[in-house]
């Protein structure tokens, strides 16, 4: 069907709005991540509940953006909007002050949901309102200050632990989300680009059964005795994705369109840009738990180790926008690949026990580099691969490039971290009186937090020997994760180098697709 609407003109204001929504949600995935220290201690919390708090936030947003995307695209992407900016403002004051770890997790996974709301209508709108080059330039700059904002996070939260309680660094979404909600209200066209197709609502319900199932049981599955749980989590999402694509494959109005999602220009670019935000998002939570646990520094220290990455994201990705124009999507995705492997090849080489500050940076820098130089042509090649009516589907994946990237890639690196962590503890403590003891090898296994607690409570001969055990482990268990982000950067670069097109066979596909687009529309009006 025909778009509900012509596309308007839109001035800065509407980008600046726009990049304020998209703000908050980004900040809102990155700000636990300092603080996870400081909960589990205050919790007693296990390392498995530790990332689930992490990945909360972007779990809800992954499993929900597809089909929230789709509602936008029918009934008003500025309405939903203007809806989960406001939902942000009691979630992030639930979390604020959770009496417990579970009420926690709740309110992260509910903050998601309302980011589900808003985030996905941010790309769309920018697609549907420019074009050109100046869509080109508006996707770099969104590109940009959205990874950026992983490290603001950081940044404002150790700041925030440096004088406050840990639920301080979810309180700050709240105002935010009032200053995004009234710019985007006052700047943003009601009604561009939507569509009189209906709703997918079984596909949508799949799609979070499938993408709730399959984080969960990523995440339970290096915990003792939830064997059983994490072998129905994962066969539920088995099943509900496979009965998924295929109700996609026969429904008549699809959540997520396979015409479209079968073009070389979109499935390659979805699946590079969910290792590149997956690698982002993981590194920085393994990252910022390393320099704080392991290093010794303060969450205001921690915070700063990003401001290289942002630094340097926001530099390089304007350049991208240039090096697509120039030489195509596939150099600019590469060279981001190549920065992200020396990122992840420094973490797993030069963090050490005793890593220097600058060593630390130097990885945080060409991560940042990486992102900024691969985000942009993973969002402007989905967004260039689709008609109009349908850049909500590809916005609602390139959400899922950084939500599900980082749910799966975050889980993924959490949950290596985790077994890391209690192979080495068990290891340690092979031989010794702690090992015949039962409760207080679990409790040495279960997470940092968990034994440095219980290291103050033991015999103070003894305590610094715990802690130091525990500091060590916890260094093994982050080089397992840093091993396989190079594994899974090698993986995406070749994918990328065998099945994107150059830059002419590129721009081929994107004119073809365009003609054929614009054929279909005119035969159905």
């Amino acid at each position: 069907m025909d778009s509900t609407s012509e596309r308007p003109s839109a001035g800065t204001w509407a980008l600046v709005a726009l990049i304020a929504v998209e703000s908050v949600a980004n900040l809102n995935l990155a700000v636990a991540n300092i603080a996870v220290p400081d909960i589990g201690g205050a919790f007693d919390a296990s390392q498995t509940a530790l990332n689930l708090v992490s990945v909360g936030f972007s779990l809800g947003l992954a499993a929900t953006v597809l089909y929230l995307g789709a509602i936008g695209d029918r009934y008003g992407r500025k309405q939903l909007l203007q809806l989960g900016m406001a939902l942000t403002v009691p979630t992030a004051l639930l979390a604020t002050w959770a009496p417990n770890v579970t009420v926690l997790i709740i309110a992260r996974v509910l903050g998601g949901v309302a980011a589900g709301m808003a985030y996905p209508t941010t790309l769309a709108l920018i697609t549907a309102l420019y074009e050109g080059e100046r869509r080109t330039r508006a996707i770099a700059l969104w590109s940009a200050v959205g990874g950026s904002m992983i490290v603001v996070a950081t940044l404002s939260a150790g700041w925030l632990l440096d004088r406050f309680w840990w639920g301080s660094v979810f309180a700050i979404s709240a105002p935010l989300a009032l200053v995004a909600l009234a710019l985007a209200t006052w700047s943003v066209p009601a009604h561009v680009g939507e569509t009189t197709e209906p709703v997918d609502h079984l596909g949508g319900v799949l799609s979070m059964i499938g993408v709730l199932g399959l984080v969960l049981a990523i995440n339970l599955a290096p915990s003792p005795g939830e064997g059983t749980l994490v072998l129905v989590s994962g066969a539920v999402a088995v099943v509900a994705l496979v009965v998924f694509f295929l109700h996609q494959a026969r429904t008549a109005s699809p959540l997520f369109d396979l015409r479209y999602a079968r073009r070389r220009t979109f499935w390659v670019a979805a699946t590079a840009g969910l290792i590149v935000f997956g690698t982002l998002m993981g590194g920085f939570y393994v990252g910022t738990q390393y320099v704080q646990l392991v290093l010794g520094y303060s969450t205001l220290k921690a915070g700063t180790v990003g401001i290289p990455a942002a630094v340097v994201m926001i530099v390089v990705a304007p350049l991208s926008a240039k090096v697509i124009v120039r030489f195509g999507s596939r150099t600019a995705l590469l060279g981001g690949y190549a920065l992200l492997l020396l990122s992840f090849l420094s973490m797993l080489l030069l963090w050490s026990a005793q890593a220097s500050f600058g060593v630390v940076c130097l990885a945080f820098a060409l991560m940042g580099a990486g992102v900024g130089l691969a985000g942009t042509p993973a969002s402007h090649s989905l967004t260039g691969s689709v008609p109009v009516t349908k850049v909500g589907m590809a916005s609602g994946t390139a959400d899922l490039q950084r939500d599900l990237g980082g749910s799966i890639m975050q889980s993924v690196l959490g949950a290596i971290l985790t077994a890391g962590y209690a192979a080495d503890v068990a290891q340690r403590i092979q031989g010794t009186p702690a090992a015949s003891n039962q409760q207080v090898t679990t409790v040495l296994e279960r997470s940092f937090a968990s034994a440095a607690n219980f290291a103050k409570t033991s015999d103070p001969s003894q305590a610094k020997a715990i802690v130091a055990g525990a500091r060590a482990s916890f260094l093994h268990g982050a080089d397992w994760a840093f091993g396989a982000g190079v594994i899974a950067i090698c993986c995406g670069a070749v994918l990328v180098t065998l099945a994107f097109p150059g830059k002419a066979r590129e721009h081929a596909l994107l004119a073809g697709f365009a003609t054929e687009d614009a054929a279909a529309t005119a035969n159905a009006a």
